[in-house]
């Protein structure tokens, strides 16, 4: 997998993952990031040709590194207080990686995508978190509505997100919270929303009548932190 763009690839070196391969621009000037580079094989390139590897914003360096490596829900579910997201069938890699980069500032425990049918952790998703990913617990589950029912078992409170439902921050999100984001343009599915203990809803005052799913995600996330924190 392609992991670019010089935040990105800091966090990554930092964090020391196996990194295969480096493809820097020929007058790449970065010296920090050459200098951790040191033992690892680069291939300098001109722009036209690293561009032709990643048509995104690269900065002039592109790492080759392995593919993301999912955790198991039991890795973070278990704290007191825990607050997680699951995300219902994201498809825009753009708003996964900017919920990624939220729930890292907002010190969120854990996130939750189904295996079908949502974007998975790929070059882009890693890009537009900027480097947050290296931070995040990210879980992979076959059926959401099985794993909801689980978060149950273990004392969490489910809270999923529609235009029709309880004012957000009139929902209490102390303890063990698991907030859910819909899909882009549906929404929650069918079975996740009726298996939602509460469902949290946004005021539209203008005109527009729906928010892009990551712009939802931080608002309720940080009426949860607030709340957890009583700020």
């Amino acid at each position: 997998m392609y992991i670019y763009g010089k935040n990105v690839v800091k966090e990554t070196l930092n964090n020391k993952k196996n990194i295969k391969k480096a493809y820097v621009y020929k007058n790449f000037n970065d010296i920090e990031i050459i200098n951790k580079l040191k033992n690892i094989d680069i291939e300098y390139l001109e722009k036209y040709e690293l561009d032709k590897i990643v048509n995104e914003n690269h900065q002039g360096i592109i790492l080759v590194v392995d593919d993301y490596k999912y955790c198991d829900i039991d890795e973070f579910i278990n704290k007191e207080n825990c607050t997680i997201v699951i995300l219902d069938h994201i498809m825009d890699p753009h708003n996964f990686g900017a919920i990624i980069r939220t729930c890292e500032a907002a010190g969120i425990d854990g996130i939750i995508i189904p295996k079908d049918r949502n974007v998975q952790v790929n070059s882009t998703v890693i890009k537009v978190s900027t480097g947050s990913i290296e931070n995040v617990k990210i879980a992979r589950v076959t059926n959401l509505v099985n794993t909801i029912k689980y978060l149950k078992e273990k004392g969490y409170w489910i809270v999923g997100t529609d235009m029709e439902g309880t004012p957000y921050t009139q929902i209490d999100y102390k303890g063990k919270t698991a907030i859910v984001i819909g899909n882009e343009g549906e929404g929650m599915s069918r079975l996740v929303k009726e298996n939602c203990d509460f469902i949290a809803s946004i005021p539209m005052i203008g005109k527009t009548n729906s928010l892009n799913a990551s712009v939802a995600a931080g608002i309720i996330i940080y009426e949860t932190v607030r709340q957890k924190n009583e700020i």
